[in-house]
């Protein structure tokens, strides 16, 4: 006689359906969180991804914040309110094609594009001392007038070209096994930055040259160079840039105005170190609102250019500072990954220079804006107003999204979500569907 206790196997039929399998147990809390985001940014999509987002998305907080920053300005020149959120909005459109057409390029191409790029720039650069055609802005002659309102400062594009100059310098010896010696990793690396160095500094521009500076330590930190040569070169350029300073009283005034809080009279040298602390202090959690901003007024000048951090801490607050900084920490961080990840030397200086270029430079402006660091006169990558500033970094940018997109496993990822790549792989999926026949619309 059979017996009344049904198995598992009329369980399942009189239930109808088997009970699930126990999956694997997921962690909770901080440690399963970690470890998510862990697994999300091993994918090999993610340093693409991540650069793009993060580019985007500070170049358009820029805009936003540039034309909230610039309107008192325009309006104080008798211009309409949108005058230099115009001539920005008409940069990020040629920088978006720069950026685009950079990340499509094959690193050959770009290697090609080094030496050119580098006598283009030194032209210009010459050219910009040259009596009748060299402008003079804010006392540092570094710009050439393109007619109207329209100017070109080479010197930005100076730090595209030592990136992808010195990257395939370094590649080129480094595929020689010339590295290991100490004189082919300095020459001609260090004197054709010097050159560069040389043609900023007479103009007057330290900023630029801080940052053209921190590119070349890049690039030997990248190339793996010893660390007494390394602290050796960092003296030297030190020692420099002290005698420099100390020879220029305008520029002991700003080093004297790192943490300044009172602003004196309207003729003191730290009064827009002070005024921008006052921006940020203002600003609260939250910020006052956009457009709200009373230091734009015209109590903080440059405003729009190199003090735009503090009218976005005054009118975003904590909160939108904060943000600014995670995306630019985002953009860094994916740039070192770019640098780490990849077998091909050119890429790994290339990346290794853009990421400094960016970080570097970040960090100058935020800092002397924060009133830790003098004030350098360094546009905020991105951000800031300024159309010969914008059009490198954005290419710049393509250069990390072409490099992110040609390693191995993020090009796979890739080909497999291009249209038609199911048709292409799963053939043989698609035609087994196929021969499924049609069936009734009510047959289960």
């Amino acid at each position: 006689m059979p017996s009344r206790t049904a198995g598992p196997g009329k369980a399942a039929v009189r239930g109808g359906r088997a009970p699930a399998a126990p999956g694997p147990r997921r962690a909770g809390g901080v440690r399963g969180a970690y470890e998510r985001a862990r697994r999300a940014w091993d994918r090999p999509l993610t340093a693409y991804y991540v650069i793009v987002g993060a580019g985007l998305l500070i170049t358009a907080l820029g805009l936003v914040m540039v034309y909230s920053a610039s309107m008192i300005t325009a309006l104080r020149y008798d211009l309409v309110p949108s005058y230099f959120f115009r001539k920005q909005f008409f940069a990020a459109l040629l920088g978006a094609g720069l950026l685009f057409a950079a990340s499509r390029m094959p690193v050959r191409l770009h290697r090609a594009l080094a030496y050119p790029i580098l006598v283009g720039a030194i032209f210009l650069m010459v050219l910009v001392q040259v009596p009748g055609i060299g402008v003079s802005v804010g006392g540092n002659q570094n710009w050439i007038s393109l007619g109207g309102p329209f100017m070109l400062q080479p010197s930005e594009f100076g730090k595209l070209a030592l990136i992808l100059w010195g990257a395939d310098l370094l590649a080129r010896k480094q595929d020689m096994k010339l590295l290991t010696q100490w004189k082919h990793m300095l020459v001609p690396l260090v004197p054709g930055t010097f050159l560069l160095l040389g043609l900023i500094m007479l103009g007057g521009d330290m900023g630029t040259a801080i940052i053209l500076t921190a590119i070349l330590f890049g690039l030997l930190w990248t190339a793996g160079a010893p660390t007494r040569l390394f602290v050796g070169v960092l003296g030297v350029a030190g020692a420099l840039g002290m005698l420099l300073i100390k020879t220029s009283p305008h520029r002991m005034e700003r080093l004297g105005c790192i943490g300044a809080s009172d602003p004196g009279g309207a003729g003191d040298p730290c009064w827009q170190a002070a005024h921008g602390i006052y921006a940020l202090a203002s600003g609260g959690w939250f910020g006052s609102g956009l457009g709200a901003s009373v230091e734009k007024w015209g109590q903080l000048p440059e405003a729009h250019t190199d003090f735009i951090f503090a009218v976005t801490g005054e009118e975003l607050g904590l909160a939108g500072t904060l943000s600014v900084l995670a995306l630019f920490a985002a953009l860094g961080y994916a740039g070192i990954r770019v640098a780490g990840g990849t077998e091909d030397p050119f890429v790994r200086f290339a990346a290794g220079g853009v990421t400094t270029w960016i970080t570097a430079q970040a960090v100058i402006n935020i800092g002397a804006v924060l009133g830790l660091l003098p004030i350098a006169g360094v546009p905020l990558p991105l951000f800031s107003y300024g159309g010969s500033a914008l059009l490198p970094t954005m290419f710049a940018v393509g250069l990390l999204i072409a490099f992110a997109r040609q390693e191995p496993a993020a090009k796979a990822a890739l080909a497999m979500r291009r249209p038609g790549w199911g048709k292409r792989a799963g053939g043989r999926w698609k035609s087994m569907r196929r021969r499924v026949k049609k069936r009734p619309s009510g047959e289960r």
